[in-house]
C-alpha cells in the first residue's frame, strides 16, 4: 500500500488582503513626507491671526504670549491682527490656511462657540474646521460706565435704562462677542432695551465709551483698567459668576440684583483641521509652558484675565459643551446676524 504525502501549500491572499495590503503600499509615500513634516516643523515663521483689531484683550495675549513662543519652538511667531464680522474673518482664514502647523488663531468664546448659531450662514464651522490646541485663557468682563452717566450700581443702571427706554448704548467687540452676549442677556433678565452697538474690537468701542459716544460696554478688563485708573471710566460689575480675588472690591452682576446672570469669556488656540498631531502637541506644550512663566502670569492678572493652559482633548470637549450653551441662548433670545 502506498502511502501519499500532502505538501503543505502556503494560501494564497484572498482579494480583499491583496487590495488592503496594495493601499497600505500606496500610501505609505504620502504618510512619509507628512511624519517628516512633522519632525522638521517648525522650519519657517509661524503666522497667529488675532481674529479682531489692535487693542482689545486677544491682542494683549496674543502679543504676550508670541515671543515665548518664537524663543521655545526656534522660529518667530508672528501675530497678524485680521478684525472684522465678529471675529469670523480670521477664524475663515485659520480654517482654510494649508494645515502645515504655520497658522494658527487665538480664538474666542465669540467666534467660535457663539457665531454658529448666531449667523445664519457661516463659510466654515470651527468644531469641524479646527483643531483645538490649549485654552490660553478665561478673561474677566466687566460692565463699565462714562462717568457722566448718573449711577454708581447695576440697579442705578437698570433704573435709568427703564426710566429711558432705547436711551442708553452698549459698545462690544462684535456681533457674538462676550461683551454683546453679555448686554443681549442683561436686557432678556431684567426686562431693559440696551441698544447694541457692535465694532471690530474691543479697543475702538472703548476709545468710542471714554470718548462718550456710547454709555456704557462689558468689556474686557484689559481693555479697561488704564481708563479705569486714570478716572475716564468707572466699573460697576463683573459678569463672572463670583467675585475674582484679583478685583475682590467689585461685586458681579449676579449678586447685584440679576440672579441667574453670568457670562465668562475665553481665548484660545487654535490649527486649521488636520494638522498633525506631533504639531498640535509641539505646540501645546509651548503654549502651556508660556502661560506658566512667572512674568507671564503677572502680566495677565494685571489685565484681569487669568492664564489656563488645558490638553487639547479637555478644551475640545470644553469649547463643544460651550457652543452647546451658548446655541441655546441665541435662540432663546432670538438673535440673528444674515
Amino acid at each position: 500500500m502506498s502511502s501519499h504525502r500532502s505538501a503543505v501549500r502556503p494560501s494564497r491572499p484572498s482579494g480583499a488582503t491583496t487590495t488592503a495590503a496594495a493601499a497600505a503600499l500606496l500610501m505609505l509615500p504620502l504618510a512619509q513626507p507628512a511624519a517628516a513634516q512633522a519632525q522638521q516643523w517648525p522650519a519657517k515663521p509661524i503666522r497667529f491671526i488675532m481674529p479682531f483689531v489692535p487693542g482689545g484683550g486677544t491682542d494683549f495675549v496674543g502679543r504676550l504670549i508670541s515671543p515665548r513662543l518664537s524663543e521655545t519652538l526656534g522660529q518667530q511667531v508672528v501675530v497678524e491682527n485680521r478684525g472684522g464680522a465678529g471675529g469670523n474673518i480670521g477664524v475663515e482664514i485659520a480654517a482654510k490656511s494649508d494645515p502645515d502647523g504655520y497658522t494658527m488663531v487665538l480664538g474666542t468664546i465669540g467666534n467660535i462657540a457663539v457665531n454658529p448659531a448666531l449667523y445664519g450662514k457661516l463659510a466654515v464651522d470651527p468644531l469641524r474646521d479646527l483643531t483645538p490646541v490649549s485654552q490660553t485663557s478665561a478673561v474677566l468682563n466687566v460692565l463699565v460706565v462714562h462717568p457722566s452717566l448718573p449711577v454708581k450700581s447695576v440697579k442705578d443702571i437698570i433704573a435709568l435704562a427703564k426710566k429711558n427706554p432705547g436711551k442708553l448704548t452698549y459698545g462690544s467687540s462684535g456681533m457674538g462677542a462676550a461683551d454683546h452676549l453679555a448686554g443681549e442677556l442683561f436686557n432678556r433678565l431684567v426686562g431693559t432695551e440696551l441698544v447694541h452697538v457692535p465694532y471690530k474690537g474691543g479697543g475702538p468701542a472703548m476709545a468710542d465709551l471714554v470718548g462718550g459716544n456710547i454709555t456704557l460696554s462689558f468689556a474686557t478688563m484689559v481693555s479697561v483698567i488704564p481708563h479705569w485708573k486714570s478716572g475716564r471710566l468707572r466699573p460697576i460689575a463683573f459678569t463672572l459668576p463670583e467675585r475674582t480675588p484679583l478685583f475682590p472690591d467689585i461685586p458681579t452682576i449676579g449678586e447685584s440684583g440679576v440672579p441667574g446672570f453670568s457670562i465668562t469669556n475665553w481665548y484660545g488656540v487654535f490649527f486649521p483641521a488636520k494638522t498633525p498631531r506631533p504639531i498640535i502637541d509641539r505646540m501645546n506644550a509651548a503654549v502651556n509652558a508660556a502661560l506658566k512663566v512667572p512674568d507671564i502670569v503677572e502680566r495677565h492678572h494685571q489685565a484681569g484675565i487669568i492664564p489656563v493652559g488645558t490638553t487639547p482633548e479637555a478644551f475640545d470637549k470644553f469649547i463643544r459643551a460651550e457652543t452647546a450653551r451658548f446655541s441655546k441662548l441665541v435662540k432663546e433670545a432670538g438673535l440673528k446676524v444674515e
